[in-house]
């Protein structure tokens, strides 16, 4: 599961989402929201990212990659058909 791509972008998405979470919450100024139309921009992104990010762990916890294994072929004895 960890080598899954939907977990390494999920992981990766979730970061920069708690980054741009922070962000919001600790760096809202006037200047900053007089720039975006009085929206906050980096709570609003980062809280997209987590949710997101959040989607694709789960998607992947619930629908694992299947592996499909050969079987074993129990007809020839190991080391047979080398002649």
């Amino acid at each position: 599961m960890f080598f899954d791509i939907r977990t390494i972008v999920g992981s990766l998405l979730g970061l920069y989402g708690i980054i741009l979470v922070i962000t919001g919450l600790v760096h809202d100024t006037v200047d900053e929201e007089a720039k975006t139309g009085g929206i906050n921009v980096n709570l609003w992104a980062g809280l997209a990212l987590v949710v997101v990010a959040a989607a694709f762990v789960t998607w992947a916890l619930l629908r694992p990659v299947a592996v499909d294994r050969p079987e074993p072929d129990s007809a020839q004895p190991s080391g047979a058909g080398s002649d």
